[in-house]
């Protein structure tokens, strides 16, 4: 989720550092999640979201906003982007749940190549042939990775894993429309009242599941979803904080610290061994990454300048 960078901000290396925070404590909710096992995707996103709103509502106490967070002019934009974020989150859980835990981390780094496309396409912005050539080798990247649980190429349908992957590209998709919505809100919105809508309309929105599938929970299983919901919630919480401290072209390339902490985490927790597809492909995926990240900040460094040069009317 993005948010609304503070202008003026001076201090990159704590934005830096809670961003790096906040990468560890979603891996922790990632790991937290596929450690509970086979649970459908609408029941994991229930917790992950209902749980969340619980640190939100403390740090908001603290900051004496609560009372004001849920204040909006605008709350069918924030439902409309809660029903995509939902649905991404539901893809995203269930793929979590069919692949490897470094697979599942590089397949959702197709998102910003997504946004960019879909930015060129919905929003009508001018994406030039730096940013494209990055996107079409950012998707070879995930198309490499992707690879081995293809099997539906050769087999059919019936794998697994290859239902993995189809869920955490879609889900990647979802999440990028979401990103577009949420650039819309923080034009109007405080970050606080779009971090607290989504987790109440994805809370109300994953109840909606019940009838297609929920399970009795053992109390392991219970408690390691409660447990990614709060550090879901806490995470949330850093990443804004990052933000505020430094640009976002500056904190944004410290996301890909989570695949180390993925490959690192699937081998002692899970014994996930990284292919070389996932190597080879997440390293491409996260190199096209970067440069768009770069490419957008030059051209932001470059507008800034026009706008200064140019004399007022």
């Amino acid at each position: 989720m993005k948010h609304q960078v503070v202008h003026g901000a001076s201090s990159p290396l704590t934005g830096i550092g809670l961003k790096i925070i906040s990468v560890a404590i979603f891996v922790g909710m990632s790991t937290a999640i596929k450690a509970a096992g086979d649970v459908p995707a609408g029941q994991i996103v229930f917790f992950r979201s209902f749980f969340a709103v619980f640190p939100i509502l403390i740090f908001l106490a603290f900051r004496r906003e609560l009372r004001t967070a849920v204040v909006t002019k605008r709350p069918l934009n924030h439902v409309a982007r809660g029903v995509v974020g939902v649905t991404a989150m539901g893809f995203g859980f269930f793929a979590l749940t069919r692949l490897p835990l470094p697979e599942a981390i590089t397949l959702n780094y197709a998102q910003p190549l997504l946004v960019v496309v879909f930015s060129a396409l919905f929003l009508g912005e001018t994406v030039r042939i730096h940013r494209w050539t990055a996107v079409a080798v950012g998707l070879l990247g995930v198309v490499i990775v992707s690879w081995p649980n293809l099997s539906l190429l050769s087999t059919g349908l019936g794998d697994e894993e290859t239902y993995g992957v189809i869920a955490a590209l879609l889900g990647a998709a979802m999440s990028a429309v979401a990103m577009l919505l949420v650039r819309n809100l923080v034009h109007t919105e405080r970050t606080s009242t779009i971090v607290l809508w989504f987790s109440l309309t994805a809370s109300v929105m994953a109840l909606l599941s019940i009838p297609f599938g929920w399970q009795a929970l053992t109390w392991e299983q219970t408690a390691l979803l409660v447990t990614a919901g709060f550090c879901g919630g806490i995470a949330q919480l850093f990443m804004t904080e990052a933000y505020r401290h430094a640009e976002a072209s500056t904190v944004a390339p410290f996301e890909y610290t989570s695949l180390i902490l993925g490959i690192a985490v699937g081998y002692f927790v899970f014994d996930d061994l990284p292919t070389i597809y996932t190597l080879v492909g997440g390293t491409i995926v996260i190199g096209a990454g970067i440069f768009i990240i770069w490419r957008e900040q030059r051209l932001g460094l470059e507008r800034r300048a026009v706008k200064k040069a140019t004399p007022p009317q």
